[in-house]
């Protein structure tokens, strides 16, 4: 309930948090209305609530507050924004605020950005393949409907452009129900911004896309409501409106950013590397919002992309999601170098939910075992490229050379494709199979032999 009571308590400004004292009946994310000295309004939530002091953390600058004169409003209310269906196409700020300058969404529903997971008796079991366009995900990495499948990358890696080609590529192969893409954007530069705008329009790919985009320039305590604003809208999108729903998080390194900030703004314990204690359940109350419900037609898969400081595996950010998700993508610096794009590395990748999402009517009935054959000729022929630059060329056996030859191949064929390529995922197979022809058929031993004399340049 709304409340008329005007605090002027305020005992402490610390970065974008308010320390307000002596207030009654405050309660944890509640929303509150900031009055300046001047009469300019900004809008904040309740972090914290107990023995009488409330820490609000303020969405926008902190340019002009004080001590004395800032008064403090508690709403009674909780962050919600107004979901409709026509939010597709439009595109908004991290608060759900429109950016595109149409005007505001019209709708007498408003929901609560603060969503739960999903309980896990609910869930159903992920079954439907999604097909993105790019081998290394489809063929050896693939996405399914429900799973929660993180993109390791790195700074100046093309994980941006990859997010792109993905929303423009992506569908549901095996369903006539709608398919459409929120894309959330954290901590990005106005360039980036442009880019997305652009590429979404250009491709058309906007007319089934939300997007929430948040600037390096806009406050960094809008990157920690971003992702449960457009979590929220895609949950409307797909249990409302029984839509198929690919949610893209871009950058989740900038999300953890923002939260490390605002704990160290309370003066809280810090965890490992300065982060707070509990990043990973903050983490997992968006992760876990991905999912299919029993009953429920649609559906919400989730693509975060997340950039590695200095490229570690074992920072916190990485480190933990990888604990929450099903699986993982990276995004390799070597290839990059190289000129392959996309520069995806298939060694260290993983989708642990691939087996559910592959086979005979739904991708296809050898999909499993061409992909077990090109991890282990590919594993085996990047070894072997170790070994030449120590021993040389020279000192490799026929056998060896061949294999060193596929693993180049497989690098300049199969993961290499332009960005407007969209393979489906019968050509990606095929590819396979068109590089697997250079093996000898006695090692061709990941493959059932009906589908080598089916599929294979050996049963022709």
């Amino acid at each position: 309930m709304s409340s008329d009571i005007r605090y002027k308590t305020v005992s402490k400004i610390a970065g974008p948090l308010l320390f307000v004292e002596r207030v009654e009946n405050v309660g944890y994310n509640e929303m509150v209305e900031i009055t300046l000295s001047n009469g300019e309004r900004k809008t904040g939530q309740v972090l914290e609530a107990r023995k009488g002091i409330a820490i609000v953390q303020i969405f926008g600058p902190t340019t002009g507050l004080d001590v004395q004169n800032t008064s403090v409003r508690f709403t009674g209310e909780i962050a919600r924004i107004p979901v409709s269906d026509e939010m597709i196409g439009r595109v908004f700020n991290g608060l759900g605020e429109p950016r595109d300058g149409m005007g505001n969404i019209i709708s007498e529903e408003k929901v609560e950005i603060v969503g739960n997971a999903i309980n896990p008796y609910s869930r159903e079991e992920p079954s439907e393949f999604i097909q993105t366009g790019i081998s290394t995900i489809d063929g050896m990495n693939t996405l399914v409907r429900g799973q929660k499948l993180p993109l390791f990358s790195g700074s100046g890696l093309p994980h941006n452009r990859l997010a792109a080609q993905i929303a423009r590529q992506a569908k549901v192969l095996s369903s006539s129900e709608g398919f459409s893409i929120v894309f959330a954007a954290m901590g990005i530069t106005s360039e980036e911004a442009n880019f997305f705008i652009d590429e979404f329009r250009s491709t058309g790919a906007l007319m089934r896309s939300v997007l929430f985009l948040n600037l390096a320039s806009d406050p960094s305590m809008e990157r920690t409501i971003l992702p449960r604003v457009a979590l929220t809208a895609a949950e409307y999108l797909a249990y409302e409106k029984e839509m198929h729903v690919l949610v893209i998080l871009t950058d989740m390194t900038n999300y953890a950013e923002a939260l490390r900030e605002i704990s160290a703004a309370r003066e809280e314990v810090p965890g490992r590397r300065g982060y707070p204690g509990y990043l990973y359940t903050d983490l997992s109350t968006i992760y876990e919002r991905a999912g299919k419900i029993k009953g429920r037609n649609g559906s919400i898969t989730q693509l975060p992309i997340l950039s590695m400081p200095s490229d570690d595996m074992t920072h916190p950010i990485p480190d933990l999601t990888g604990y929450i998700t099903e699986g993982q993508i990276f995004v390799s610096r070597d290839l990059h170098r190289r000129g392959i794009y996309p520069p995806i590395n298939v060694l260290p990748s993983l989708s642990r939910l691939m087996n559910q999402g592959i086979g005979k009517g739904r991708t296809r009935e050898d999909h499993r075992g061409v992909a077990d054959q090109l991890y282990s000729a590919y594993g085996r022929g990047t070894d072997l490229k170790s070994l030449s630059a120590i021993v040389g060329m020279e000192a490799l056996g026929k056998e060896d050379r061949t294999y060193l030859e596929f693993a180049n191949q497989f690098e300049a064929k199969f993961v290499n494709q332009s960005y407007n390529e969209d393979r489906t995922i019968e050509a990606t197979l095929d590819k396979g199979w068109e590089l697997m022809a250079s093996l000898p058929e006695m090692e061709m031993n990941r493959v059932k032999r009906d589908y080598i004399q089916k599929y294979g340049k050996w049963g022709k």
